[in-house]
């Protein structure tokens, strides 16, 4: 495993336990301040992430942004906070950050749609917004995540060259991420341009808060709607959600049928790698929370961003949002090497456990 990695991956029991006080303490509660930060006497930076049951933003969205603002401004505090997909929660967190004084804030709201207000606030105290990941609604200063669209419309090109020559006409069960979450309405948009002219969509359903379990729950309804070769296929907007399925699927005894996926997360490489996953679709988290604090560092010396924002986007309720981005890219077993594993996301040895090691060999990985 890389240095950069393991340093990442060390702290994940110790961010478990931010975590939990996250969600049962105070408004605010489970903030990190890396030193004491937002008392309103330094510099400091509050950070917000929306929820813990994807791996991602512990393990590395908080870490690597963490990291790049201690990088550019070394006596910078960070408040931290985990809503736990709770959106009252992260209202408190959010108005605590003001009541400490912060003086930029970085948000992935757990429900983008109830965020105007929250920002509004923060402009009356002077506080600049940056919206990371998932596009909060109000006047925010600047957005950073994917091309969320694309993301969807590669999820559906995977799936149909995935399905090959038998793609024209297949049934399709379609299981979407949150309905809080404005990124999953676009991957979902994104994969019905492409899917809904070629394959029949027999069974779909949203899973708030992207919980594996009842994707799991829903997929095995949808099993028993529509008979165990009722359908040739199976979209599942992240990876987690993917897990749940596939076990579905298995206790169900349904023979192979492709299932994508979509984060890069380990599990779903190795479901990959096994033959159990079709494809995920990788956003690369360094350069996103990198740009972020960078555009937060700058916010915070009130310094122009332009040229980390070369994009715009339009929410709800502002247009023109200044914004980053990003492209994503399809993983399949045949370009995990070039991808994931070029970047240093993961390391092969990351990948290709003990239990995986065959597999890996016979892909010439590891």
């Amino acid at each position: 495993m890389g240095a950069r990695l393991r340093g990442v991956l060390v702290g994940i029991a110790a961010t478990a336990l931010t975590v939990t006080l996250a969600g049962c303490g105070e408004a605010g509660g489970g903030n990190d301040d890396g030193g004491g930060g937002g008392d309103g006497e330094g510099r400091s930076i509050g950070l917000l992430l929306p929820e813990n049951s994807t791996t991602r933003y512990e393990a590395f969205d908080r870490p690597f942004i963490e990291g790049k603002i201690k990088e550019l401004c070394e006596d910078c505090d960070i408040s931290y906070s985990n809503a736990t997909e709770d959106t009252a929660l992260q209202k408190q967190q959010f108005d605590a950050l003001l009541t400490q004084g912060v003086d930029v804030i970085i948000l992935d709201p757990v429900d983008a749609a109830v965020t105007e207000s929250w920002v509004a606030d923060a402009a009356d105290q002077g506080v600049p917004v940056v919206a990371y990941d998932r596009l909060a609604e109000g006047a925010i200063d600047a957005y950073v995540s994917y091309d969320n669209f694309r993301v969807g419309q590669l999820q559906g090109e995977a799936l149909l060259e995935t399905l090959g020559d038998d793609a024209d006409g297949a049934r399709v069960i379609m299981i979407n991420g949150s309905p809080t979450d404005p990124n999953a309405a676009m991957f979902k948009a994104g994969a019905h341009d492409v899917l809904d002219d070629v394959v029949e969509i027999v069974y779909e359903q949203d899973i708030d808060g992207w919980d594996p379990a009842e994707a799991n729950s829903t997929v095995t309804t949808a099993i028993q709607a529509l008979g165990t070769d009722g359908f040739d296929a199976v979209y599942s907007a992240n990876d987690g959600m993917a897990a749940g399925i596939i076990t579905a699927l298995q206790n169900a005894g349904v023979g192979e049928v492709p299932v994508g996926g979509q984060d890069a997360e380990l599990a779903g490489l190795q479901r990959i790698i096994a033959g159990e996953q079709a494809f995920t679709i990788y956003k690369a988290l360094i350069p996103q929370a990198e740009t972020t604090a960078e555009i937060a560092v700058r916010l915070l010396d009130g310094e122009d961003f332009d040229d980390l924002t070369p994009d715009s986007v339009d929410s709800p309720t502002d247009d023109g949002v200044p914004s980053a981005l990003l492209e994503p890219v399809t993983v399949t077993a045949e370009n995990i090497a070039d991808t994931v594993v070029a970047d240093g996301f993961y390391e092969a040895t990351d990948i290709c456990t003990a239990e995986y090691a065959d597999d890996c060999a016979e892909l010439d990985l590891g």
